[in-house]
């Protein structure tokens, strides 16, 4: 295969990974803040969780990293579920309307953030940590890729899918997708508000973590991580159109592949790029691609 050719596949493939990873931590966010009603700036401290307990399991007590999407999901969802059953629940009954409840969540969160980081530099320091899975090369059309990025795409590609096809078919899903569109009917047609905005805070809190598990496959993780992805998935949000699953999925895709092709430029403009498409958005096109 030709160099141009060989490079046009690297970077492909490496803004679908990168996009799959964004995309689950978009509908998280979108789920927390569309539904939820949460703008969770905390929300990378989860992806940040999900990726040192994967190092941990892996490194101390010989896991498979992927068999520990299954371990580390439930826990994760239990957390999120008891902070918004007491912390967020508790802010919303007593705050006078919603925009005192939004202000007051989101001061809440930015706590969240500092206690979640913190505690994680006690526990594993404020070095980069990393480790070596399915580090090996696979040919594609005579291109060379770490497995474990192929696997990371697959992954990504099939719990994104999952979860959109989760909320689309399921009874749960259909209650989540009522309380987005109209709590108070929604509460009149028998729907749990409180339990369901539960359920979407923790669900949300697990696309985070199993994102920082895939993630931590491929790249050195540390403490400090998770803001920088918080960033991401707001200017995700935004460019899906917010409160928006699917345009959440396609969103991640995009930045991904733009993100990718800028690295290949200038590495350290990436950042710089993704905070210029949202300027742009905001306003040329507030609502977002599947805003309404």
């Amino acid at each position: 295969m030709p160099d141009f050719m060989v490079r046009v596949l690297d970077i492909a493939i490496g803004g679908l990974l990168m996009g799959g990873i964004y995309a689950l931590i978009a509908m998280g966010l979108s789920l927390q803040y569309g539904v939820a009603r949460v703008l969770n700036i905390a929300h990378g401290e989860f992806i940040m969780l999900g990726a040192f307990a994967t190092f941990t399991l892996y490194t101390v007590f010989g896991i498979n990293p992927l068999l520990t999407l299954v371990i580390i999901g439930p826990i994760i969802f239990l957390i999120g579920f008891f902070l918004h059953r007491t912390l967020f629940t508790r802010l919303r009954i007593s705050a006078p309307n919603a925009d005192a409840y939004a202000a007051s969540s989101m001061l809440a969160t930015f706590g969240l953030l500092y206690i979640i980081q913190n505690l994680a530099l006690l526990a594993w320091g404020a070095n980069l940590r990393a480790y070596s899975y399915l580090n090996f090369g696979v040919n594609l059309g005579g291109a060379i890729f770490a497995a474990n990025r192929l696997v990371t795409l697959g992954f990504a590609i099939g719990i994104g899918l999952g979860f959109y096809i989760f909320l689309a078919r399921s009874r749960l899903g259909k209650a989540i997708r009522a309380a987005a569109q109209d709590p108070t009917t929604a509460r009149l047609m028998g729907v749990n508000i409180n339990l369901v905005l539960a359920i979407c805070f923790g669900l949300g809190a697990v696309m985070a973590g199993l994102a920082g598990t895939l993630l931590s496959l491929r790249i050195p993780i540390t403490p400090t991580m998770g803001l920088n992805y918080t960033i991401i998935a707001i200017i995700i949000v935004v460019l899906g159109g917010l409160g928006s699953i699917p345009g959440s999925f396609i969103g991640g895709f995009i930045l991904g592949i733009i993100g990718t092709i800028v690295a290949y430029v200038e590495p350290s403009l990436s950042l710089a790029a993704y905070y210029f498409i949202f300027m742009v958005l905001l306003l040329v096109r507030p609502k977002g691609i599947f805003g309404k």
